[in-house]
């Protein structure tokens, strides 16, 4: 098995968000299957705008991340879920988690938490950041309007948190 970098993660969350993966849309069915196939207990109808997270933990596993689907750290829910991905970051002392506003400099490869993007509530979506710019980040994201797609996002308020797994990480129970 290859060493899994956050690299190897930018460039195929890139690779992957330019692919047409979309929920249901007016005459054309999920092709999300081989993104929610980890969660055994959820149904494309069910994920349906909802993946984003699901997204995120396609991309972790195709570049080699090895990280199970829900963490012992996760107690709220599985990685297809938003808050899980912090209760993970936030609950293993090798991942390291960076409050947004704190003056970190996200890096290609790490993971980005928003607030209130899409709802008016905290978590509500997640993605990956392929490019710092200036005043914006280019993340990878699932479930753009119900597609995968690049976007370049503000550093603002909106940015919950970074999430930075580090290369070559390997789940173990601790």
């Amino acid at each position: 098995m290859k060493k899994a970098t956050r690299k190897q993660l930018a460039n195929i969350a890139k690779e992957m968000a330019q692919l047409p993966f979309h929920g249901f849309e007016e005459g054309e069915a999920s092709n999300l299957e081989p993104i929610i196939q980890p969660f055994p207990k959820w149904t494309l109808e069910e994920a349906d705008r909802l993946w984003c997270a699901a997204f995120v933990y396609y991309c972790c596993r195709e570049a080699g991340f090895d990280i199970p689907i829900r963490p012992d750290e996760c107690k709220t829910c599985h990685l297809a879920g938003c808050i899980a991905w912090e209760e993970f970051a936030k609950g293993n002392t090798r991942i390291e988690y960076h409050p947004g506003g704190e003056g970190f400099v996200p890096e290609a490869g790490d993971i980005v938490l928003y607030d209130r993007v899409f709802e008016n509530r905290e978590h509500d979506h997640i993605g990956i950041v392929i490019e710092k710019r200036e005043n914006t980040i280019l993340a990878a994201e699932g479930n753009i309007d119900n597609r995968t797609g690049m976007i370049e996002r503000p550093l603002d308020e909106h940015i919950r948190a970074y999430i930075r797994i580090p290369d070559g990480f390997h789940y173990k129970t601790e």
